[in-house]
Formats: C-alpha cells, sequence, structure tokens
C-alpha cells in the first residue's frame, strides 16, 4: 500500500454570473438542506427544488398551490394547474384542504414566494409600483403569499433585481405583511411562522436572522463588495459580523441543470 495519502477530488466550481438563473437557483438550493415539505410557485423555485433533489436533499417534498403535494412530475410545469404535475404526485387536495390543514395546519416548512419588492421587515409587494389611483406596473397580486408569509415555517424569497426600487425603504403596497409588520399593527399578534428568512439577489444573501427583525447582509457574491450591496438598497441595511462570500454554483450543479432539469430553458435565461 502505497504511504502517499490518496488524492481526493475536488469539486469543480463554475463560472457563471451571479445575476444567472442558473445562479440564483443553485444559493437557493443551498437553503432547502434540511428543509423536508416545500410551498413552492413555478419557475426559479421549481428549479431550486429539483436541484436540491439531485444533489443535497433527495427527500424534499414538494407542495403547489393548485392542491398538488408531495409533487414528482416527470417533467417541469408551465403553470401551478399543469397536469404534468398529478403524475406521481403523493396527494391532490382541493384548496381549501390545502390552505386549512397542510399550511395553516403548520406542515410546510419553506414557502418559497416571488415579490417585485420587499422591505427591511421582509414584507412584500406584489400588487403594484407607482401611486395606488395611478400606478406605473400593476402585478399580479398576493396569490397564496399572504397565507402563506405568515403559517409556513419560514420564507425564501428569490429577486431578479438588487436596487432600491425592489428593496426599498418603504414598499409602494404591502401585499404581505411579514410578522414583524403584523405586530408592529397589533402587538397581540405573532403569526406562527417566521416570515421571510432569506432573500438572494444577484448581488448578495440577506438573512433576518430574528422574527421580528430586520434583513442583514450575510453573503456577497463574487464580484462584489458589502459596501456595494448596502448602496444598492434602499435603506442603511446592517452587515453581518461573519459576512462571507458566497460559494459559486459547481459545474455539476449547472449541468444538472441545463441538461436533465431544464433542457428546454423553459425557465434558465
Amino acid at each position: 500500500m502505497s504511504s502517499r495519502a490518496e488524492s481526493v477530488p475536488t469539486e469543480v466550481l463554475s463560472d457563471v454570473a451571479p445575476s444567472t438563473t442558473e445562479f440564483l437557483a443553485a444559493v437557493a438550493a443551498r437553503q432547502l438542506v434540511g428543509r423536508h415539505r416545500v410551498f413552492a410557485g413555478v419557475g426559479l423555485p421549481t428549479l431550486a427544488v429539483e436541484l436540491a433533489r439531485r444533489t443535497t436533499n433527495p427527500d424534499v417534498e414538494l407542495v403547489y398551490e393548485s392542491g398538488i403535494c408531495g409533487a414528482q412530475p416527470e417533467g417541469l410545469a408551465e403553470g401551478i394547474a399543469d397536469s404534468v404535475l398529478v403524475s406521481g404526485a403523493a396527494a391532490a387536495l382541493g384548496m381549501p384542504a390545502l390552505f386549512g390543514y397542510v399550511l395553516q395546519g403548520g406542515h410546510v416548512d419553506v414557502g418559497f414566494l416571488g415579490a417585485a419588492q420587499v422591505d427591511r421587515w421582509g414584507s412584500l409587494n406584489t400588487s403594484f409600483i407607482g401611486d395606488w389611483d395611478q400606478p406605473t406596473v400593476r402585478l399580479p397580486g398576493a396569490g397564496g403569499a399572504a397565507e402563506i408569509m405568515p403559517n409556513a415555517a419560514e420564507c425564501i424569497v428569490v429577486l431578479r433585481r438588487h436596487d432600491p426600487g425592489s428593496l426599498p425603504a418603504q414598499l409602494d403596497f404591502c401585499t404581505s405583511p411579514s410578522p414583524a409588520r403584523a405586530h408592529a399593527e397589533d402587538p397581540r399578534m405573532v403569526p406562527p411562522g417566521h416570515g421571510v428568512s432569506t432573500v438572494i439577489t444577484p448581488m448578495a444573501v440577506l438573512h433576518r436572522p430574528d422574527k421580528l427583525g430586520e434583513l442583514v447582509i450575510s453573503e456577497v457574491h463574487p464580484g462584489h463588495t458589502a459596501e456595494e450591496v448596502r448602496e444598492a438598497t434602499g435603506w442603511n441595511i446592517p452587515v453581518a459580523d461573519d459576512v462571507r462570500e458566497t460559494r459559486r454554483p459547481t459545474a455539476e450543479e449547472v449541468r444538472l441543470l441545463r441538461e436533465e432539469i431544464d433542457t428546454v430553458r423553459l425557465y434558465l435565461r
């Protein structure tokens, strides 16, 4: 037997830019380690869950707002009511049962939410941008987010932009209030869930460790600095004492996303 220690191959890291879907999906997938049931929409959340299932968390279970629980789709869904979601699913429930028993019953570990704006407390705007009477942009609205926010154990948000418009000091409209905002409105009101715990942007990963606290910069993506992230945020966001550089996706994670998960580039862009 050779006396020399055998070399252990190291993972090859990719060079995809932090603004790419591959980078954001890989970072989001890491947040799902140790989580079991994820309430998510289609798009980037689906990519993240599928990637986690093939790498760090094979037991993760996907729940869709249309009533599908334990989804194991044979292909990527184009909407929450896509028939492909029923293939291999553990159950197909009516929406009252899904929201009343699964979500409000405390059986969802992570809610994967989208937003146009996120404030320092983790409240979300998915309604409109601009003035109430004459908005410049009309958005889809709440969907199930108003129920997911207070009832999921925690929520993760992925933003495609990082600027004062998407992370403003004050939301143009509050569609989904965080536990902190709900508590401020009524001190007796403390929702069971943590609310938004993580926000992933093209520049950084923001965490909110305190249920009633603010977001802080915990990771900065390669090529960016904490000061750049602060300048691109609409309020004086704190920097964590142990802030670190975000680990790049591996070449294998990028390959899985491109060659096995989203081969037709339905969501990758």
